[in-house]
């Protein structure tokens, strides 16, 4: 029977052709490693670059299924939806602002 093993380059040009492809499902097996007192899985850079992984993931479970999703930051996209405000201008206070003598007496700035 003939071997179908291959080099690190191999696998590593394959998984880069599977990334530029129009897949949605890329199958694969990874080992469970040690982690200190926790186990853990080593996922390609490729596939962290393809889902825009960066620091930090979402995880899901359903049945016997681990679902790894890309995480969001809270403040994604607030740059442009502020720019976009003050485009429109509404990036105005909507109350007057009317300090007080508490404003001025009272309150400290740190």
């Amino acid at each position: 029977m003939a071997s179908f093993s291959r080099s690190k380059t191999q696998r590593t040009n394959f998984l880069a052709i599977l990334l530029r492809s129009d897949y949605n499902v890329i199958t694969m097996k990874l080992k469970i490693i040690d982690i200190g007192n926790s186990k853990g899985i080593r996922l390609p850079k490729g596939i962290l670059q393809q889902l825009g992984i960066k620091d930090e993931v979402s995880l899901e479970t359903s049945k016997n299924s681990l679902i790894i999703k890309a995480t969001q930051s809270s403040r994604f996209e607030w740059a442009k939806a502020f720019h976009e405000m003050a485009k429109n201008s509404d990036d105005k206070l909507l109350d007057d602002y009317a300090p007080t003598p508490w404003d001025d007496e009272e309150w400290e700035w740190k």
